[in-house]
């Protein structure tokens, strides 16, 4: 047999190729080893029946928490991100310095769902709570979390750093985390990523001035201080300048960080997220977020198109996690991910953080989900 799998009569949604069209996917020794028009099933050991379905990459997840069992936010990988398409997931902070090698160990490395991370800048990572990472300061540890990077460079992309009063970040703390959290990305020339919402500053302006290319400021819509929107309802121009530097924004949609009313203000004044993350945790996972195509389907129904939101979670991340000739593609070589979606009519409840809903006209439903070149799950 030529291949060891093919899924046959789909249409595959490739933003990265620019493809759209009626497309066989033939897979071999773990990546993708051919397309086509028609490929013989007979060539295949396994063929999979895409017929009147969407063919889309591997769905990647910039932005989850996946640290089970020690943080309070942890979830189980597998079941909840791989087994609903996205194959390649972020942890957003769940681990810092003194907490990653256990991550590593114990997550990571025995879960079939590819994980990366970014490392928390609190060394304690984010374990209860009752007490938050930066409650006695001294955890933004610059020299820990740098120690821990370059011990991990496979697999840590960044630092991460969570603003927020509510008993997260100590009044003392202020704006010392995120001037940590730069340091620490500096001296080891990776990025950082940013929780944005009711930090000590006055305006989302001071944060966005410490931000530079390639940085993420994620949960870009939530409703909290510190947003993107002015108190007159406009897109900030320090958001704008951001976004002309670089700076990447991220839905990172979460319990308490996605609201329609700023989503709609923010795309009605042409500024759109560049990549659709979940935010998925325990928390959020039996609602409102699911998993992460439902996110994508509230980005359908504000407007935007299917490509424009497959690329938003495929093509667009694996190039800002520097693996596009790997991941978020279905081009010959690449590794062979993908995930068979279908897209249902009908009317859907689509619930932001706050309980605010709309109704959505169609919602993507992953049905199969193939990683290294073998079916994960189907049905």
């Amino acid at each position: 047999m030529k291949y060891d799998l093919l899924l046959k009569g789909g249409t595959l949604v490739d933003p990265a190729q620019g493809l759209h069209a009626r497309r066989d996917v033939a897979f071999a020794d773990g990546k993708v080893a051919a397309l086509g028009e028609t490929i013989d099933s007979a060539e295949a050991r396994q063929t999979l029946d895409a017929t009147g379905r969407i063919v889309s990459p591997g769905l990647i997840d910039l932005h989850v928490h996946v640290f089970y069992g020690v943080s309070h936010f942890g979830i189980q990988p597998d079941p909840t991100c791989l087994a609903r398409g996205a194959t390649t997931v972020v942890d957003a902070g769940s681990a810092g310095a003194d907490t990653f090698p256990g991550f590593r160990k114990y997550v990571i490395e025995v879960s079939a769902t590819r994980i990366l991370a970014q490392l928390n800048i609190s060394s304690q990572g984010m374990l209860t709570r009752q007490i938050g990472e930066f409650e006695i300061p001294e955890y933004a540890d610059v020299g820990k979390a740098c120690a821990m990077i370059e011990e991990h460079r496979d697999l840590i992309l960044g630092v991460k750093v969570r603003l927020t009063k509510n008993s997260i970040v100590s009044p003392r703390s202020g704006m010392l985390p995120l001037q940590r959290a730069r340091e620490a990305a500096d001296a080891v020339g990776l990025l950082i990523m940013v929780h944005p919402q009711d930090a000590w500053c006055d305006s989302l302006d001071e944060i966005l001035t410490l931000m530079r290319q390639g940085d993420i400021l994620t949960h870009c819509f939530h409703g909290s201080r510190c947003g993107i929107l002015d108190e007159g309802g406009r897109v900030r121009d320090s958001v704008r300048a951001a976004m002309e530097r670089g700076v990447i924004f991220d839905v990172g949609h979460g319990a308490g960080s996605f609201n329609w009313k700023v989503a709609e203000h923010a795309l009605a004044q042409g500024v759109l997220p560049q990549t659709i993350s979940s935010d998925l945790h325990v928390y959020n996972v039996n609602g409102p977020v699911y998993d992460l195509a439902s996110v994508v389907g509230k980005f359908l129904h504000l407007g935007l198109s299917l490509d424009e939101t497959l690329a938003k979670v495929t093509s667009v991340p694996a190039q800002i996690i520097h693996l596009e000739d790997q991941l978020g593609t279905l081009i010959p070589g690449a590794w062979g991910d993908a995930v068979v979606l279908e897209l249902r009519q009908g009317e859907f409840q689509l619930v932001d953080s706050q309980g605010q809903t709309r109704t959505g006209k169609q919602q993507l439903f992953p049905v199969a989900v193939v990683k290294g070149g073998k079916v994960y799950r189907q049905g």
